[in-house]
């Protein structure tokens, strides 16, 4: 399909650059298979779903993956993507025509990484020196990697340290907030077990491509960074027998969707799963195992609006995003959200 069937105009006041506080006192846009919408709050969400429903959460946690350092007189940025080995990691690189394979780059607080691989995606594997874990490394020397749309209009702070962490937040590897659970309190969960939903979670380290516009202009000609999940047996059969029954599976994300439909084979069956992928949901795509998405709004031309669309439908998200626009709502990682259940 062609990339410019899904650009829409945003006002670029609509973009969040703080969230609502408290979380779940954001606003939420009901999206039904009729093309239904209605303005609700968060809160409501509990109201909104059936008894034996599952909400599947991502348990990612955001590390400090910025990074700014020198190679000799140059300035190189560094954005982490994706977890190599115990070592290395796959970066996206500011500057990298001053970067050369085998160049040191110097981010300061005795954190220095070897340039080893340049990508054909213009990325490099960097290899961190030294014996000490990189995830202390980062600590020391990294910033919380706040989106670009976000990132263009003010400096990272120390609130967004506790900002673009979820409440599920547990198994450190994403470089993106899954921006779908920022929106949970406590408060909110007791609620939301109090009507008779399950839960569950899984992991899927999102990476920087998520941030990465689709420069093709067509959607079979554009590549899927891969990023590395896991559901485990217990999980999965969970999700099964909660199908079985007739419950829904409703994504808190698209991070959560995508896995969940990388592990389920052609009859529903979700399987546990660890490793990579890439899976790029468009228009015209099967949903297998997800009954229903919670999820932000998204960037014009972007895979997430692809995959909303082919969830509920094109015209209907555009019909959707139209309506946010004009009653206001917040857009991207801190803004506001919606339920898409088709």
């Amino acid at each position: 399909m062609r990339v410019d069937l899904f650009d829409f105009e945003l006002p670029p006041e609509r973009i969040a650059l703080r969230p609502v506080s408290p979380r779940d006192s954001a606003r939420m846009l009901y999206v039904g298979g009729d093309a239904t919408l209605t303005d609700h709050s968060v809160r409501a969400l509990p109201q909104m779903l059936r008894k034996g429903d599952c909400l599947i959460f991502n348990d990612t946690r955001v590390i400090p993956a910025q990074l700014q350092g020198k190679r000799g007189d140059a300035s190189i940025g560094a954005t982490l993507h994706k977890r190599i080995d115990l070592r290395r990691w796959q970066a996206f690189i500011r500057n990298a025509k001053r970067l050369n394979p085998g160049d040191v780059i110097d981010f300061g607080e005795d954190v220095t990484a070897i340039a080893e691989e340049r990508h054909e995606d213009g990325s490099f594997t960097l290899f961190f020196e030294g014996d000490e874990p990189v995830e202390i490394l980062l600590q020391r020397a990294g910033t919380m990697p706040l989106p670009p749309y976000i990132a263009g209009k003010r400096p990272t702070d120390e609130r967004d340290a506790q900002d673009y962490q979820t409440m599920f937040a547990q198994k450190d590897g994403a470089v993106a907030a899954p921006t779908a659970s920022l929106h949970f309190t406590p408060e909110l969960m007791d609620a939301v077990h109090a009507a008779g939903i399950e839960t569950a979670t899984l992991t899927l380290h999102v990476g920087a491509g998520t941030f990465l516009p689709v420069k093709a202009d067509d959607t079979t000609e554009h590549r899927m960074h891969s990023e590395w999940g896991s559901i485990d047996a217990d999980t999965a059969r969970r999700l099964n027998d909660i199908r079985k029954a007739g419950g829904r599976l409703i994504a808190v994300g698209t991070t959560s969707l995508r896995l969940v439909e990388s592990a389920a084979d052609e009859h529903g069956l979700v399987h546990p799963f660890e490793g990579d992928t890439d899976i790029f949901i468009t228009p015209g795509y099967r949903f297998k195992a997800i009954g229903g998405l919670m999820t932000n709004f998204h960037l014009p031309k972007s895979t997430l609006f692809m995959l909303v669309s082919a969830l509920m439908g094109r015209e209907t998200m555009q019909a959707a995003y139209a309506h946010a626009i004009a009653q206001e709502y917040r857009f991207y990682s801190y803004g506001d959200s919606s339920l898409l259940l088709p």
